[in-house]
């Protein structure tokens, strides 16, 4: 049984940081008089640390898989929710500048 939990936890874990932002790079984005995108790896890897110092992984990965179970029970009417961690990155990103896709 412990072996189960552990295996269960560290899955959640690694599920929450595997979000990589699909990112339009060509031209400028927004309002801003230059392109942003020279900046891009370095702004990825400020966004990520601050979603993961703000989100709780595990408490991210519970209310997706909860609301994932309630959108499949009521055929779509309740609506997926995107990941904390997910839109705090995207959310990030495009305060910085950046066309953020996906």
């Amino acid at each position: 049984m412990k072996h189960i939990i552990t295996l269960v936890a560290s899955t959640l874990l690694l599920g929450a940081c595997s979000y990589n932002p699909v990112i339009d790079t060509a031209g400028r984005s927004g309002t801003f008089p230059n392109a942003k995108a020279v900046e891009i790896t370095n702004d990825i890897q400020h966004c990520k640390k601050l979603a993961s110092e703000t989100v709780n992984p595990v408490l991210d990965e519970v209310q997706n898989a909860f609301n994932l179970y309630v959108s499949v029970g009521t055929l779509g009417i309740v609506p997926r929710r995107t990941k904390d961690y997910d839109q705090v990155v995207k959310n990030c990103l495009t305060n910085r500048g950046h066309s953020v896709v996906k």
